[in-house]
């Protein structure tokens, strides 16, 4: 009870801040705001009797402070929510990315949250009265807590029922209820997964045999690249000078499938639309590079972020987050990297081709470590992940500093495009997973609910190029760049891009089609 308490007064600040938001604090709510307090900390007792025992008592409760801790920092430094989105891309998170987010501050915070509450737990003896005795024992609190709850919300049921009507938002905010519940959700998730045979779809896939060049084509997968900093969507800062030398088609209204990398990559690669893809569905069906490598295109993967996030499993794949392949790390490994060997890799194969470069692009919240130095343009910049301490403008600086090194890579790559296109039809689509919030009503980073998430993290840069004979209607394709696309096109777009004809090829879905 000792523990719940602690919990509930210093790791549940977020919770009543933007409780506070909704219901202010005056003679009329603080009766329903003291019930809150109450109904948390029912909850937490309730939850905490329930799995402890003999030997599990203490672990449970020095588990659940450490992780109380954990959430609070980052709810509180970069106001995100523990659903189940968040906790698969923290699962999915590498060590490299891990340290982006290690500071002094999250130290001091889960020290005094965690460990010394944890240490003073720890020698705290405890007598254990035998199993009937403790069993009986855990009914009569366990009912006692549940009446104390089942009160509280008859007493205040007008507030709790636009509570939990109008204001679903703030359910996301109880430390660590959610946290615990969605980790929960999110194992039994992964273990169905494994149960469900995998979906093979497309194997109908073919190409039609018709004489002329073969196709080289190259997907960027960006990474937290929001639209509205990108100079071609008109943004005052010059972030996109080379690119706009290009003869690129910039599709300024596209829109992410997820706000996580974790959700966006599987699911732009995938049949699913956006309002039917779940990560399981993703997970056991094939996606659109399987069926093009049914249908005869060699396909590689190569990546410079964490992985492919399940996409590439049954397919060519290779790590450049490492100086092993990559051969341009400084600090970190650079994208550019991705491109040293590629000529090696087209003329090795007369089919066509697609490759796929992840990139680490304007991954957070150490964006000023994303680009080489020379890249450093706009000033001051933000040189620290705690983006709190920095002004809007620092971070904004560093953030675009980062988007001037993707539109240097992606000149590059058209580049290298050029050199091979008098033999091949070559094209380049780049594509963002996701955006980023950069302080804006005091969010930073992304993954927030896709029902919650401001434009920010939702809207993305993207935009394609194609070689001068590419068989396309780039006028038509021009003149309807500024519709709204979503990831949901990318799946037949890469079919059409290849002439792939399959029964799940979906013209209406086609961006190349007028």
């Amino acid at each position: 009870m000792i523990t719940a308490l602690f919990i509930l007064i210093f790791a549940n600040l977020s919770f009543f801040e933007h409780v506070l938001n909704v219901y202010p604090l005056n003679t009329s709510n603080s009766g329903f705001l003291l019930s809150l307090a109450f109904l948390i900390y029912a909850l937490l007792v309730i939850m905490f009797t329930l799995v402890s025992f003999k030997y599990t008592t203490k672990p449970t409760l020095i588990l659940a402070l450490i992780l109380s801790a954990s959430v609070h920092y980052f709810m509180q430094t970069y106001n995100i929510v523990m659903d189940k989105t968040m906790i698969e891309n923290t699962l999915q998170t590498d060590i490299q990315e891990s340290f982006d987010l290690l500071s002094i501050k999250l130290f001091i915070t889960l020290f005094l949250l965690g460990v010394l509450p944890s240490i003073i737990l720890y020698k705290i003896p405890l007598n254990y009265r035998g199993f009937k005795v403790e069993l009986w024992s855990k009914f009569k609190i366990i009912m006692l807590h549940i009446a104390l709850i089942a009160i509280l919300l008859f007493t205040f049921s007008k507030f709790y029922a636009s509570f939990f009507r109008e204001h679903k938002t703030l359910r996301l905010y109880p430390n660590p209820i959610t946290s615990i519940y969605n980790i929960v959700s999110y194992t039994y998730d992964q273990v169905q997964e494994r149960n469900i045979p995998m979906k093979i779809i497309g194997q109908d896939a073919a190409i039609p045999k018709i004489e002329g060049q073969r196709k080289i084509v190259i997907m960027v997968v960006g990474e937290a690249a929001r639209a509205d900093h990108f100079s071609l969507n008109g943004y005052e800062k010059e972030t996109n000078p080379l690119l706009k030398q290009e003869d690129i088609i910039n599709f300024s209204q596209m829109y992410s499938c997820g706000t996580t990398t974790a959700v966006s990559v599987p699911c732009m690669f995938s049949i699913y639309n956006r309002s039917d893809y779940n990560s399981r569905k993703g997970y056991n069906t094939h996606n659109v590079l399987d069926i093009l490598s049914h249908a005869g295109v060699d396909v590689l993967w190569r990546d410079n972020n964490s992985n492919s996030k399940g996409v590439a499993v049954r397919l060519n794949y290779q790590h450049y987050k490492s100086a092993t392949l990559n051969p341009i790390c400084e600090s970190e490994c650079r994208d550019e990297g991705m491109l040293v060997g590629l000529d090696k890799v087209v003329s090795e194969t007369k089919k066509d081709i697609i490759i796929v470069l992840h990139q680490m692009g304007n991954h957070g919240p150490a964006y000023y470590q994303r680009y080489p130095k020379n890249f450093k343009r706009f000033t001051p910049v933000c040189k620290t992940n705690q983006l709190e301490e920095c002004s809007k403008e620092e971070i904004s600086n560093a953030y675009d500093n980062a988007i001037l090194y993707t539109d240097y890579f992606l000149s590059k790559v058209i580049n290298f495009l050029k050199q091979h296109e008098k033999n091949s039809h070559t094209a380049m689509i780049y594509m963002a997973d996701h955006g980023e919030s950069l302080g804006e009503n005091g969010f930073y980073l992304h993954g927030l609910p896709y029902f919650m998430a401001p434009d920010h993290q939702k809207h993305v840069g993207a935009l394609m190029w194609f070689s001068q004979a590419f068989p396309i209607d780039k006028n038509s394709l021009k003149n309807r760049s500024n519709n709204e696309y979503s990831h949901d096109n990318l799946f037949s777009t890469l079919l059409g891009i290849f002439n792939v004809q399959t029964n799940v090829y979906k013209k209406e879905m086609d961006m190349l089609q007028n």
